[in-house]
């Protein structure tokens, strides 16, 4: 992922998580059971579903486990049957006063932490602290243990601090200080009605992540960014701004976006009002409110941008920019396209990012205009996709992707909580390319991903390549907003529930599992623990009969004659293309891995216990060693198709 996009979407979290849904206790008991009934598993709550309410509870609160202490909440770690079952009737009847109990124990927690932040010596910290040390953290069982807990959290952060200029350093260390004042703030606030609507929300929150590792409640601005997740389009000014504590600093002007179209902004400007409001000292999330609005509004920016005057000394210029917000397509989020010249003919390259759609475009519809570009400009001898950082996306459009490269039949099939299997298709015969094809995948491929990558897989029609295998996402969610609907949110919040699993064509889900490479190459993630089985409360992994031959079981009498007859006698058949190839082409592979000098310095890099950051590690040495393999594996396959093509 884009750097500029991280930045991007973490203020938008801060953003959202500033709204506070419109609920009462009430509804709380009204949405748990109206999510609970669509689950795949959970149907009401049962004491082990309470048991995981109270820690996901004390785990919103406390996150990083710096505020409470082992004796604070053992009562709730531990609540035995009979509490758990007086849990259980108080939810049903909207009394959540052990919760409420909870959250006065954390100001009590959050006051006691900042008398022991007094005591941090910042002169005087632990030295050679290791990011792994904090992998697992586990509450501490007093003050002392917890004090030591939070000076070695200060030598971490002064350590990567210390590596920054000394503005810089400055500016980081005040943006941490601001970011947990916030916090604490927000969970202290004196509005009783705010804090109720959080304490609820953050109930909402306990009870859907309780269900299992992909249900979740979003307040009305988390449900918009998640929409922006989806679609990587939203309505603004089109720029990547960063928090300076004196002014919002434009970073990058986004391509394509109402600031490039004026002209008027430039990066470096220091955004310190926006429509005359100050926003010196303002929160990030609070000034990103303020930009953002509907589409073909004026926005107003007070700037303050550096000149040199006519002396040749440097000075700050006040600036008045009114710019017409409108709506931006985040297209670094969405795919990238290019090629590598073989011989007299190039290797076509297609990185998707996500499975978007609106009401413009698709990730289908633009994989299928960038095929068919690389066809025309080139003699295109094989596709490399690109799905090792598609962490998947509608299920629709993973459907619609699969279809560019088989004709006719089965993709995935889906099993929700009744037991009901509904198979999807690509039913209209249109092969946008049928050529040598490598799909390219790593441990944070899910999801849609998986589906696209097993399903080509199962067919013949893909060679796997990358690590040992994917993520493990073989469940399907579905959320309670439709994704042309961002203007209509609930104010009392959406979610997002787990109906069911997937299955490709095989009868196979990649849950817990993934989705097993052919071609074995050790990327970014090979020696993390990263995964479906990782995550907390998955669910199990499961089969059903596999569908090569599409009976239409599942369609209705009225509808399986025209289905019939745009399959004609194209259905999409097994083939074993690839296989006879796979043994040679993982020795081939294995030989310039274990040759490659850079490689094998890539690799010891990546078995070091502290981490290493992924956006240095893909490019190690100035190269992507991952994908740069996968071009040598694709090169290694045109020959020996073309070989066996020669042969016969």
């Amino acid at each position: 992922m884009k750097n500029w996009v991280w930045v991007l979407f973490s203020f938008m979290i801060f953003l959202v998580e500033a709204k506070l849904p419109e609920i009462a206790p009430r509804d709380v008991t009204f949405k748990a059971k109206e999510f609970m009934k669509s689950h795949a598993s959970h149907k009401t709550l049962t004491n082990e579903l309470m048991q995981r309410i109270l820690i996901n509870y004390l785990e919103i609160l406390d996150p990083n486990k710096t505020y409470f202490i082992e004796a604070d909440i053992s009562v709730w770690q531990d609540s035995s049957s009979s509490n758990s079952d007086l849990m259980i009737q108080n939810y049903y009847k909207h009394n959540f006063s052990t919760f409420e109990e909870i959250h006065k124990c954390f100001i009590a927690a959050i006051q006691r932490r900042r008398q022991i932040d007094e005591q941090v010596d910042l002169h005087d910290l632990p030295v050679d602290v290791k990011s792994g040390e904090f992998k697992e953290m586990k509450w501490v069982t007093d003050e002392q243990e917890l004090l030591n807990k939070i000076k070695r959290i200060r030598a971490l952060q002064a350590q990567t601090t210390n590596k920054l200029s000394p503005e810089l350093k400055e500016k980081s260390l005040l943006r941490i200080s601001k970011l947990q004042r916030n916090f604490e703030e927000e969970a202290m606030n004196p509005n009783l009605q705010e804090r109720e609507r959080l304490i609820l929300s953050n109930i909402l929150k306990a009870t859907a992540a309780s269900l299992d590792s992909h249900s979740a409640y979003f307040t009305p601005g988390e449900a918009a960014q998640f929409m922006i997740d989806v679609q990587h389009r939203l309505c603004g000014i089109g720029a990547q701004l960063r928090d300076d504590l004196n002014g919002i600093t434009i970073v990058k002007i986004l391509k394509g976006g109402p600031a490039e179209t004026g002209k008027e902004l430039m990066e470096n400007d220091r955004i310190i009002a926006v429509d005359s409001e100050p926003v010196v000292g303002m929160d990030m999330f609070q000034t990103v409110e303020l930009i953002r609005g509907p589409e073909n509004t004026p926005v107003k920016l007070t700037v303050m941008r550096e000149i040199t005057n006519a002396e040749g000394l440097k000075e700050e210029k006040k600036l008045d920019i009114t710019i017409l917000r409108g709506e931006v397509v985040i297209n670094e989020m969405r795919y990238n396209s290019n090629y590598e010249p073989y011989g007299a003919g190039a290797i076509g390259y297609l990185k998707l990012y996500s499975f978007y759609e609106d009401r413009d475009s698709s990730s289908s519809q633009d994989l299928k205009k960038e095929i068919l570009k690389l066809k025309n400009e080139h003699d295109l001898q094989g596709i490399i996709l690109d799905l090792r950082y598609n962490s998947g996306g509608l299920l629709g459009q993973a459907v619609d992707v699969a279809g560019l490269f088989i004709s006719t039949g089965i993709v995935v099939s889906i099993k929700d909580e009744s037991g009901r299997v509904q198979h999807l298709r690509v039913i209209e015969d249109e092969i946008v390319w049928d050529g040598p094809l490598v799909i390219l995948v790593s441990p944070m491929s899910a999801s849609a991903s998986e589906i696209v990558a097993q399903t080509l897989q199962d067919y013949g029609r893909a060679v796997i390549v990358g690590d040992k295998h994917t993520f493990g996402k073989g469940s399907f969610q579905t959320f309670t907003l439709s994704t042309n609907e961002q203007e209509h949110i609930n104010p009392e919040g959406e979610f997002k529930v787990t109906r069911g699993r997937y299955y490709t064509v095989s009868g196979k889900t990649p849950q817990l599992v993934g989705v097993s490479s052919d071609i074995c190459v050790p990327g970014v993630f090979c020696e993390k623990e990263v995964g479906e089985k990782y995550s907390k409360y998955p669910l199990e992994n499961d089969e059903i009969s596999p569908n090569f031959e599409d009976n239409l079981s599942d369609v209705s009498e009225s509808k399986k004659g025209k289905i019939r007859e745009k399959y004609g006698n194209n259905l999409q058949k097994k083939t074993d293309l690839y296989k006879d190839c796979i043994p040679l082409l993982q020795k081939n592979s294995d030989h310039r891995i274990n040759t490659g000098l850079n490689y094998q310095n890539f690799l010891k890099e990546l078995r070091k216990k502290d981490e290493m950051n992924p956006e240095k590690s893909e490019n190690f040495g100035l190269n992507d060693l991952q994908l740069d393999e996968s071009y040598n594996i694709m090169k290694d396959l045109i020959i020996l198709l073309q070989n066996r093509l020669n042969n016969n």
